[in-house]
């Protein structure tokens, strides 16, 4: 079966908050292909993927559905509280990285 082969889910808002969140827990390092990853967590991608969805769900503020809302809600928080675990539990990757000065362990991405 060839990529072309493969049905592409239909675009919603669900899909985007969901697409988001993914790409925050796998720059924090919270999903294991197979072997585990010697890589360590990039928290300044994170921190962007949580910024995008914060900056989404303050644009779209009284314009969603109360399922949409809680969605994006409860995404931001569990990303901001797994992003604080990272961060706290792996010290020397934010300290290794003096131009992000904003990513000390014990903060947390910008909230809405």
């Amino acid at each position: 079966m060839s990529d072309s082969d493969f049905p592409l889910p239909p675009p919603t808002f669900e899909f985007l908050v969901f697409s988001l969140k993914t790409q925050a827990e796998m720059q924090l390092g919270l999903f294991q292909f197979g072997q585990a990853s010697e890589e360590p967590p990039n928290l300044p991608a994170a921190r962007h993927a949580i910024d995008l969805l914060a900056m989404i769900a303050e644009k779209t503020r009284g314009n969603l559905a109360l399922e949409e809302q809680r969605l994006i809600e409860n995404s931001l928080t569990e990303l901001r509280f797994r992003f604080v675990q990272v961060a706290e539990r792996k010290p020397s990757a934010v300290a290794d990285n003096p131009v992000e000065k904003s990513a000390e362990p014990g903060d947390a991405p910008a909230s809405s």
